[in-house]
Parts: structure tokens; sequence; C-alpha cells
């Protein structure tokens, strides 16, 4: 693992969230997306090298509106860059990580991602990610 690529942060509402970081980092998110495998719409904040991805659900049914009524809003992510996906992934496993995706699929911001389960990372979920060349 190279660097922190982002912390992902799971909100009720996108719009009101947007303000409140674009007042904290003076500045609005430079990127908006929806990623439709997720049920997720994302807006992305930039501080110096550091990124902030806003998550919030499209449905009820999706990863992030389920997290939010177990544990509500909140960190949901850390997300890490790799260099090599595919081999993250098996180092990964083979030191005994439970991969929640063992084949990486398109994420926000132009990236390949894949997630390992929080019962093996202490707690914390943990997303890999391989920009898309």
């Amino acid at each position: 693992m190279r660097k922190i690529e982002h912390i992902g942060i799971a909100v009720k509402d996108l719009e009101v969230s947007n303000l409140v970081f674009e007042k904290l980092f003076g500045a609005a998110a430079y990127k908006f997306e929806e990623v439709l495998s997720e049920g997720v719409t994302t807006s992305f904040f930039q501080s110096g090298p550091n990124k902030i991805e806003l998550l919030a659900a499209t449905h009820a049914d999706s990863p992030i509106a389920k997290f939010i009524e177990k544990k509500g809003e909140g960190i949901h992510h850390i997300a890490f860059d790799v260099e090599d996906i595919v081999a993250e992934i098996a180092r990964l496993k083979n030191e005994g990580f439970m991969v929640l995706n063992e084949t990486p699929k398109k994420g926000a911001d132009n990236k390949w991602v894949a997630f390992l389960h929080p019962k093996s990372t202490n707690g914390v979920l943990i997303e890999l990610c391989q920009e898309i060349k």
C-alpha cells in the first residue's frame, strides 16, 4: 500500500453535508458521481494531498443506508492506494484477511476497488484502490 487514498464518510443528506464540508475546506467538492453498483452518490473534497469522499445512499437497501441505520453518520471506510490491486488482494488473502470482493470492481473516481471485511481489520472497513488506466 502506497498511501491513504481517501477517507469515506457516510452521510444522510449529500447536499447538506456538502455545505458543511465546503465551509470546512473553504472550497466546493471537485467531483460528484453516482456508483449504481453500490447504491450511492458521492462527492469528493481535497485538502492538500488529502481527500474525503462523502457517500449518500440512493436507495434503502444500499450498504451505506444499512451502515447509517446501524451506526449513524460518520467514517465508513479508509481507502488505500495500491499499485497492483489483484496482487494486493492475493497477498492480503494469503495473510488471512477476509476479502469481500476478490475480483476488483469499478468504483468512484476512476478506480478499481476491493474491500476487506471489518471483522479481519479490527472493525475498520478497508478499501483498496487502483487507478484505472
